[in-house]
């Protein structure tokens, strides 16, 4: 039995030019810098879906200009998957190592575990107990002894609650482990920045549409979390001459029933109505050329 091993060069992600978080976020993540310089630690990054959690840690990378790798543990199913598998070429068996140990072994380097709470078996986060204790290290007989390099900080981000699919509570012995960032929904006023910044919307269009997130957000018994990253979906429609229902009916995942409940809400509170009756058209290339 052989190792095969390619490496794939780490690259720092691009900087976000209009990505804002709160003072205290700020703070905490300029002293999980400061404490990476001593040694690897580990940072839980928790909060509602859609308000940011990937994205802080793509931008603490830039910001800092440390290499990162991305893992997705959903797709985890049993102990040492992230670290390679056994594959048969040419009647030969072989070890393929993946990219999680040389993630790892790379100073400096940010590994985003997303959605932890998220493995198709539990079992599969065994082999990350070492790796996130103290010790740092682990012994794989394919592999050898596997130190995590200097400098090295791993985020783990999850949605936790009974309204997400597939997911399990965070084993306290493992949660142990982590500094934990809580993250929410930003402020309106940055929400509204963001939106003109990222998508071109008129002030006065991204003034409707943070009137009707809010709208959407105190209404609880509609049953969604409407997160930035929606928000934005929105805006970029009604940027590009969508009418703020096309807009909300394309960017929201729900029922039909529900969707018409929200429309109506929307039309009742915040006079947005619709004019006129729907009409069918053609959609062919000769349609779109004329």
């Amino acid at each position: 039995m052989t190792t095969t091993t390619k490496r794939i060069d780490l690259s720092v992600p691009e900087e976000d030019p209009f990505f804002y978080i709160d003072n205290d976020t700020l703070s905490i993540l300029d002293k999980v810098d400061l404490i990476s310089k001593r040694h690897p630690l580990n940072v839980l990054v928790a909060g509602r879906q859609g308000c940011g959690k990937s994205s802080v840690v793509r931008q603490y990378a830039a910001v800092h200009q440390k290499p990162m790798a991305t893992f997705q543990v959903g797709i985890l199913s049993e102990p040492g998957q992230l670290f390679g598998e056994y594959t048969l070429e040419n009647g030969e068996t072989r070890y393929k190592q993946f990219l999680f140990p040389q993630a790892l072994q790379t100073p400096n380097c940010v590994i985003h575990l997303e959605e932890i709470n998220r493995p198709e078996n539990p079992k599969a986060l065994n082999m990350l107990f070492s790796i996130l204790s103290d010790d740092r290290e682990v012994w794989m007989d394919e592999l050898g002894l596997l130190k995590v390099a200097d400098g090295v900080v791993f985020f783990a981000t999850l949605n936790e609650g009974d309204e997400f699919v597939g997911t399990e509570l965070l084993d306290p012995a493992l949660r142990d482990r982590f500094y934990v960032i809580l993250m929410d929904y930003l402020p309106n006023a940055v929400e509204r920045e963001v939106l003109l910044q990222k998508t071109g919307i008129s002030e006065e269009k991204a003034d409707d549409v943070i009137n009707a997130i809010n709208l959407l957000r105190s209404r609880s018994e509609n049953g969604l979390e409407i997160s930035t990253r929606i928000t934005l979906m929105i805006g970029e429609m009604v940027a590009v001459g969508a009418s703020l229902k096309e807009a909300i009916v394309t960017s929201l995942q729900t029922t039909k029933e529900n969707l018409e409940s929200i429309l109506l809400s929307l039309q009742l509170e915040s006079g947005h109505r619709q004019k006129g009756k729907t009409e069918y058209v053609r959609y062919t290339k000769n349609v779109l050329r004329e």
